[in-house]
């Protein structure tokens, strides 16, 4: 995929999470949202095992991947072992709180604030745990889309604010900035995506498989929930990760972040046209700050990254 600008990457990886809510809506036939998101995860990191298994195959397993080039420019903190083990609890922590926030909170105010906040999160993780600055186009942007998430979360819609939804959602912004994190620093040391991902989220689904020992999987083998699980893993986990994989490896972790602010921005379209939500006047003018932000940071290409201090 090196033919490809890394930003349209992530975005085409955002719009594809963004379709996340409203499968979960449309599909809903009363299982827990756990339940729904562990199914994801372990059909998604399946599909990721099984593509990563025909890469490595197909290339006589010498798939080195551009992230080694970038191995000894990021001095990452990180190393593959520790990383990997936090990618896992942090991908598990990301369906569990994700989902039950979309649950209480809604759709659009759900995904809204777990990447909304993600950016943030993610810039402070990368600091601390891999001494990754951001570009200098990082902070205007992120200020612009952290500010069009407010004015989208801001009162003049039909749903009300749930404090623990919001909560909840705060979790998954914030385990999707350790994941993202851990998964930069075991992509720079030459491992291939799919294999980064498929481990990531097959690990993630092992963590949670306990629970569904007491969550509600009612009428999730139904046609309509078979359906529902299919895209989530499929689309919205394999097809993905495989971009959002392919565009880390060239791009900062707060740089993807804000990029990823294409998700809520997908989701609060599709939660108009798709699932009737009525957002304010205000919240419009939200998604306008939120898309003037993205393109801050997509429009130009970075210049090279600096050398990390040690």
């Amino acid at each position: 995929m090196d033919r490809f600008r890394p930003e349209l990457l992530i975005v085409a990886a955002a719009v594809l999470w963004g379709t996340t809510g409203t499968a979960q809506d449309l599909g809903d036939v009363g299982a827990s949202p756990v339940a729904v998101g562990v199914a994801r995860i372990a059909l998604g990191g399946a599909l990721l095992a099984l593509i990563a298994w025909t890469t490595t195959t197909g290339s006589g397993g010498a798939d080195s991947s551009s992230g080694t080039r970038e191995s000894n420019q990021n001095g990452m903190g990180w190393g593959v072992p520790g990383a990997g083990g936090a990618g896992i609890v942090a991908v598990a922590g990301y369906q569990a709180c994700f989902c039950a926030a979309v649950e209480r909170a809604g759709v659009a105010r759900g995904t809204l604030v777990a990447i909304g906040s993600a950016p943030v999160f993610t810039g402070i993780v990368a600091l601390v745990a891999s001494r990754e600055r951001p570009v200098s186009r990082w902070y205007p942007a992120t200020g612009l889309a952290v500010v069009g998430c407010a004015l989208l979360l801001a009162p003049g819609g039909d749903t009300e604010l749930d404090a623990v939804g919001l909560g909840l959602a705060l979790g998954a912004g914030l385990s999707y900035a350790v994941y993202t994190v851990a998964a930069k620093a075991v992509l720079s040391r030459g491992v291939p995506g799919p294999t980064v991902m498929a481990t990531f989220f097959l690990g993630g689904a092992v963590l949670l498989a306990p629970a569904l020992l007491v969550a509600d999987t009612d009428d999730l083998a139904t046609g309509q929930g078979i359906a529902m699980v299919v895209w989530l893993g499929v689309a919205t986990t394999a097809v993905s990760y495989v971009f959002f994989s392919a565009g880390l490896q060239r791009l900062r972790s707060s740089t993807v972040a804000t990029l990823s602010l294409t998700e809520p921005l997908t989701a609060a379209l599709l939660g108009v046209v798709v699932l009737g939500e009525r957002p304010g006047l205000v919240a419009l003018l939200g998604a306008l700050v939120l898309l003037s932000g993205l393109l801050v940071i997509s429009t130009s290409r970075p210049t090279p990254e600096p050398v990390a201090e040690p």
